[in-house]
């Protein structure tokens, strides 16, 4: 999937891989001390997104910091405006930008759901 974002002149747009994003996800979620980091190859799966990537954060209050700053690295990189939940209570954030889905937990809430079980195969486990 290619997502598109406007350039500086309204006429033109330049196109954005779901490998760019993945790439400017990661990095932010690095950059930002998210912890376990797991990447999943959704290709060919679901038509939902490429990618779906999970991770947590040690409280409410840096899950909803890692998810801010996730965003806004979305908007000045890309000019993408991607849509997220959950930001305010901070125990899992979802973030959509469209070829990437972000899972952002407090450990207890990602232990409880095991989204990661749900959508991988065994052995298609992909920390990263």
């Amino acid at each position: 999937m290619t997502a598109f974002a406007a350039s500086p002149a309204p006429t033109t747009a330049y196109p954005i891989t779901s490998e760019a994003i993945l790439k400017l996800v990661l990095s932010s979620l690095d950059d930002d001390k998210a912890e376990d980091i797991v990447t999943i190859d959704l290709q060919g799966k679901t038509a939902m997104a490429d990618h779906m990537v999970i991770c947590s954060g040690r409280s409410t209050r840096q899950v909803s910091a890692i998810a801010q700053k996730l965003l806004d690295r979305l908007k000045e990189s890309f000019r993408l405006s991607a849509r997220s939940e959950g930001k305010e209570v901070g125990d899992w954030v979802l973030i959509d930008t469209g070829d990437v889905v972000v899972h952002i937990f407090r450990p207890e809430v990602r232990e409880f759901y095991q989204l990661e079980k749900m959508w991988q195969a065994s052995g298609d486990s992909a920390p990263s």
